[in-house]
């Protein structure tokens, strides 16, 4: 049971001006169900989420001129988040992804490509202020990288922010998963989440042992990873820090779907990596706010600390 009297968040003074403690770079799109369109992408989800425990992300992307870009400001100022960030392309639509979620509330996403988050560019100037404001943190997935501008972003902002640690969450879609790519995000990572079936295919990539705990121990030590998590859905996740692991039960909810989750999880794991929580506490609160969100509707239904503290 995970002490809710220690739930440390950041503690800011009255009109105090927040520093940008993590850039967020990716995906902006509109996941599209059979009935109902609701916004989305892990990187916006977790910067939401972020948000929502106390920070103040700086998401990078890009929406198209068209409704579903406009929608999509809209929405994401609401949320709190700056928008100075988002882009507009000319080029390309606003993102969007097809999901169809099978009877265990699982998703399947069918996304299409090129899309106005690929048109992400960065001017010299705008590298320049990135460097100044000092994040802490660079948080990347798989998908966003996974064409060449955007790829050649991240790489930018990789070199532009060389104090900022790594937080790489897979998210593998199909198609936009190649083994090179993954190899490369891998490396450069400080802390990787991911989960059960994505941890299957570093297995086999990387002929990582097939034990938890020696998975998590052995990539550490291969790729200098100071902590890893793999979420194990119902089951809960392993989290390995520092040379030490915990293996977390995950919290019985009654799911409406699984989109977004991951993505909370993530938030809440990178919080208590953040506050230097003990392992356990790290392990059981991600597992809490994942499972919160997973028993709402859409990828960032409304949740604050109060609820996850329950």
């Amino acid at each position: 049971m995970i002490d809710s009297s220690n739930l440390t968040l950041p503690i800011r003074k009255t009109g105090e001006r927040i520093p940008v403690q993590i850039v967020v770079v990716g995906e902006v799109l509109w996941d599209i169900l059979d009935d109902s369109t609701c916004l989305g992408g892990a990187p916006l989800n977790f910067a939401v989420h972020c948000k929502r425990l106390g920070y103040n992300p700086l998401l990078l992307s890009a929406v198209g001129t068209d409704e579903l870009g406009e929608r999509a400001l809209r929405e994401i100022a609401e949320m709190g988040l700056d928008i100075s960030q988002i882009r507009r392309s000319t080029k390309w639509k606003t993102g969007t992804a097809s999901v169809t979620v099978n009877e265990n509330g699982q998703p399947t996403f069918h996304i299409q490509r090129p899309a106005a988050y690929d048109d992400v560019q960065l001017t010299e100037s705008e590298v320049q202020t990135l460097r100044q404001l000092k994040p802490s943190w660079l948080y990347f997935g798989t998908l966003f990288p996974s064409l060449s501008t955007p790829r050649a972003t991240l790489e930018q902002l990789s070199q532009a922010l060389p104090n900022a640690r790594r937080f790489y969450d897979l998210n593998l879609r199909p198609g936009f998963d190649s083994p090179d790519l993954i190899t490369t995000l891998i490396e450069r990572a400080d802390i990787v989440k991911l989960n059960d079936s994505e941890a299957g295919v570093i297995r086999t990539l990387f002929e990582l042992p097939p034990d938890l705990e020696a998975f998590c121990r052995t990539g550490a030590e291969r790729f200098g990873w100071t902590a890893v998590c793999v979420t194990l859905g119902a089951e809960g996740c392993a989290v390995w820090r520092d040379g030490e692991f915990f293996r977390a039960e995950g919290f019985p909810v009654c799911v409406a779907d699984t989109i977004g989750a991951g993505d909370a999880f993530a938030a809440a794991l990178l919080h208590g990596l953040m506050q230097q929580w003990p392992i356990a506490q790290i392990a059981h609160f991600a597992n809490r706010v994942g499972a919160l969100v997973a028993s709402r509707t859409g990828a960032i239904p409304a949740w604050d600390i109060a609820e996850a503290q329950k």
